[in-house]
């Protein structure tokens, strides 16, 4: 679309007396094949977040980063995208975007609840930490990555420190839910880790490396994973890690396990074929960290009044999740904001996991859409201020007519009756 610019921006002359003489000559015409003028001028910034959670065996994310491609085409359709190292993170591979924010999951809730603003910034001091548990070869191999990135991307790690004992990682399917989770057994280590590059190297992002137990090259879950079934058993206890981290530090934090390569495979998914080109997952957390937003702890009311370059999680205008998985603090917080302020809630079919809760169950409106294409087309449509349903074959009804009972007493029952419904209609978000 092409765009016209016809001088200078608008800017206030208040406080300032006219100079004519000194004037400068108009700015000529200029014309732009761009149409990001007028959403920059007279539009606020269209944010959405997109949700996929960890360890959860979803169809589209729960693998090697299998999710970010959905990342990318949303981020070219909204102007800022909030996400999490699992849609984000893709093992030796990663896509920069300059409009997306890398949020850390336990971060994500708060901010979803209000009670943490996001500052984007444009560098963060990246500090790593390795496990004393990995050996003298496999610590080389990460060392070298990150020397890599320091010099082949100029990606700021000022520092690394080991942990003083073996953080000892657990992980394991939960028998219950379905879903991956696990324990360190020396968080104590961890966190004095993490507390010495933040007072001796200002650190304010940091990436952790922990060792994990190598699975038998029969496990039936690792086996699974590769093809590109079942739950990575790794994710839950890695969520685990970076929460200790970002709660107690506020800060960004993300992980990469130390893991011995996995013994070649000649049926791999592509799913899961980014976890199989190197010796690390770490350069996309480094990528990530590098870049990601600062956490602003405040109470609600102050969050309200910080500068306009401070996100909070009423400026988010739509979410999208796995159809069965709202029952995660952020989307919780989301569906319970007040109306004028409640982002539009959608619901992927096509990516399920292993958890049960749907909208439906929880109570919570939200648009059902087949898959990411339909749910990327929606987000289009609600950015540009149309109803998504004026896009479908017979979605729009006759606009229904709503009456004050308490000056229409004689209404009948039948009345009453339709204009519930018409009530109800009313009532659906688009």
């Amino acid at each position: 679309m092409i765009s016209l610019n016809f001088g200078r921006p608008f800017h206030s002359a208040a406080g300032r007396s006219p100079r004519r003489g000194s004037e400068k000559p108009a700015t000529r015409l200029t014309i732009s094949c761009s149409s990001s003028l007028l959403p920059n001028k007279f539009k606020r910034a269209y944010t959405s977040v997109m949700i996929v959670p960890t360890g959860v065996g979803a169809a589209i994310g729960g693998y090697a980063g299998d999710a970010l491609p959905v990342a990318r085409a949303l981020a070219s359709v909204v102007d800022c995208l909030i996400s999490h190292p699992n849609v984000l993170n893709a093992a030796m591979l990663y896509w920069p975007m300059s409009n997306v924010l890398y949020v850390e999951g336990y971060a994500l809730d708060r901010f979803a609840e209000g009670l943490w603003g996001l500052e984007p910034g444009h560098q963060n001091k990246v500090g790593l930490v390795l496990d004393a548990g990995i050996e003298e070869s496999l610590r080389v191999r990460h060392l070298q990555v990150v020397d890599a990135a320091r010099a082949s991307l100029g990606l700021p790690v000022v520092e690394y420190t080991v942990t003083d004992a073996a953080l000892q990682v657990e992980k394991w399917i939960d028998p219950k839910s379905g879903q991956s989770t696990g324990r360190i057994q020396r968080p104590d280590s961890l966190l004095r880790a993490v507390g010495t590059l933040v007072e001796r190297s200002g650190v304010n992002a940091v990436a952790v490396v922990a060792r994990f137990p190598d699975d038998d090259n029969s496990d039936d879950d690792l086996e699974n994973y590769r093809q590109g079934k079942g739950i990575d058993v790794l994710a839950g206890v890695e969520a685990v890690i970076s929460h200790l981290v970002v709660e107690k530090f506020k800060i960004p934090c993300a992980h990469a396990p130390a893991l011995l390569p996995f013994p070649l495979s000649p049926s791999l998914c592509p799913k899961s074929a980014a976890e199989e080109i190197g010796y690390t997952f770490l350069p996309c957390v480094l990528a990530g960290l590098s870049s990601a937003p600062q956490y602003l702890v405040q109470k609600e009311s102050s969050l309200g009044r910080m500068g306009s370059s401070i996100v909070v999680g009423s400026d988010v205008d739509s979410v999208i999740l796995p159809v069965d998985a709202f029952g995660g603090d952020a989307a919780l917080a989301f569906a319970s904001m007040k109306n004028n302020r409640r982002p539009l809630i959608i619901a992927v079919e096509e990516n399920e996991t292993v958890l049960s809760d749907t909208p439906e169950k929880l109570g919570i409106t939200a648009v059902r859409v087949s898959n990411y294409w339909e749910a990327i087309g929606v987000v289009a449509a609600h950015k540009a201020g149309i109803d998504p349903y004026s896009l479908r074959k017979d979605r729009i009804d006759n606009v229904p007519h709503f009456i004050n009972n308490n000056h229409h007493t004689n209404i009948n029952a039948s009345s009453n009756n339709a204009y519930a419904a018409a009530a109800a209609v009313c009532e659906t978000i688009f």
